[in-house]
């Protein structure tokens, strides 16, 4: 594996950019997000940068549980498989990453749409495997309340194995498309899958033939013990949350073990944690960026956050007191990777006030703010300590932030010889160094 250069992925999950209020900076677009322009623009500058992939993120509800977000509803965007459809129209390079559920959608109609779109885009296609962890989506699914969490991710192995089958469901050559003989397949190497399992039953063959990729690429970000195995199992990529060098060591460390009890390689999954850059002409100036950033957000919607993080209602509690007392995870069917995280800060006494303030401005992604050295110094030393691939970019403000990294960051990566000047040739899979998997059918036969 061909750690050379960091990976770098742009993501565009607000299209505003990855902080929560982030719609309310005088910089921030308007409602151009919901044009293709807007993204046109956006992946132009990432292309631009030689960055690897446009990571789209996403949600299947809005998040309007609490009365912050029944407010102002600022977390609509468009869905991404048409626009990465859009985008691979108007791109050459760049990969093209989108998130949908594995807990909300049909294994089949995901490995036609992905398989469509990894033809469309020359072999850049990738997709992001989410078992989703919100009620809000479960209610536009007939359904009270969220999946149960070891179901959910029991539900979504089926669910990925299926789809890899379905895509090996055509063998490399079986497309013949002979005007002679009027064979436009050879029905030896187009395949019925006959899947019956717990969850799904599939027949197949897919009616997409396979695509360049062979599987286009598999992100996955869920980082609990069994998100962690679901990665580990199936995932090219893993996007990940770390709090400093020795976090991402230990994170490494367990990963590699669970690669091994699935008889993977340590390299052949790439690993990214997401970062929030803040850039300033000095360190002071990113500092004033950061506070400016900080004050656009309604203390409610902080708390908000909490609550749901928390998965208990702390609106009506002290904000200046502590944590309230937090559901056991083995039981807990939201996102755990959250709750985990306010486990630690329960730990650390923090309060519910510094929690909702941390939370609406950073999330659980690593803050780096100051000169673009300061910033290419931290990835720099997270890279060489060989605890990530690379990151995954969480612009605060786009297309401004963005524009920044790309023009004052990216230049000293470049200079320090860890981020790329070109695109190597080839798939999406070939530019990251990763294997294009054998077809099950073609190797039994």
């Amino acid at each position: 594996m061909n750690r050379e250069h960091m990976v770098l992925g742009a993501f565009l999950f607000n299209p505003q950019g990855d902080h929560r209020m982030s719609w309310r900076h005088p910089d921030a677009p308007g409602a151009d997000i919901f044009g293709l322009s807007y993204f046109q623009r956006l992946a132009a500058l990432a292309e631009s940068a030689c960055m690897d992939a446009l990571f789209i993120a996403d949600h299947v509800a809005m998040w309007d549980s609490y009365e912050s977000n029944v407010a102002h509803y600022a977390n609509a965007r468009l869905e991404p498989i048409t626009l990465l459809s859009a985008l691979s129209a108007v791109t050459r390079d760049i990969g093209l990453i989108g998130t949908v559920s594995a807990s909300y959608s049909e294994p089949y109609n995901t490995a036609r749409m992905f398989a469509s779109l990894d033809h469309l885009s020359q072999g850049r296609a990738g997709w992001n495997v989410v078992t989703s962890g919100m009620d809000e989506e479960a209610m536009n699914f007939g359904r009270d309340a969220n999946l149960e969490h070891r179901f959910r991710y029991e539900r979504a192995a089926e669910y990925l194995e299926v789809v890899e089958t379905l895509w090996d469901s055509w063998e490399d050559g079986a497309m013949l498309v002979d005007k002679a003989t009027g064979a436009f397949a050879d029905p030896s190497r187009v395949h019925r899958i006959d899947h019956d399992g717990a969850h799904f039953k599939v027949r197949g063959p897919l009616n997409v033939p396979r695509s360049p990729q062979g599987y286009p690429l598999i992100a996955q970000a869920g980082a609990s013990s069994d998100g962690r195995d679901l990665a580990a199992r199936y995932a090219d990529l893993h996007f990940t949350r770390y709090r400093g060098i020795d976090d991402g060591r230990a994170y490494r460390q367990d990963f590699d073990a669970r690669l091994a009890r699935f008889g993977r390689a340590p390299g052949s999954l790439k690993i990214l944690p997401g970062i929030q850059p803040i850039i300033g002409e000095s360190a002071a100036e990113a500092e004033e960026k950061r506070a400016r950033l900080e004050s656009l957000v309604p203390e409610r919607l902080g708390v908000d956050m909490v609550s749901s993080w928390c998965g208990v209602d702390v609106s009506g509690m002290p904000l200046d007191g502590p944590l309230p007392d937090l559901p056991d995870e083995a039981h807990y069917n939201g996102q755990r990777t959250n709750l985990k995280r306010m486990q630690g800060l329960k730990e650390q006494n923090k309060t519910i006030r510094e929690v909702a303030r941390l939370l609406a401005n950073a999330g659980g992604a690593q803050v780096m703010a100051g000169t673009a050295t300061d910033i290419a110094d931290e990835m720099e030393a997270w890279f060489k300590a060989g605890i990530c691939d690379g990151f995954i970019l969480m612009f605060p403000i786009l297309p401004t932030d963005c524009a920044d990294f790309v023009n004052k960051v990216v230049p000293e990566l470049q200079r320090r010889g860890v981020a790329q000047t070109r695109y190597r040739e080839g798939t999406l899979r070939d530019k990251l160094g990763l294997a294009r998997p054998a077809n099950r059918f073609a190797r039994s036969r």
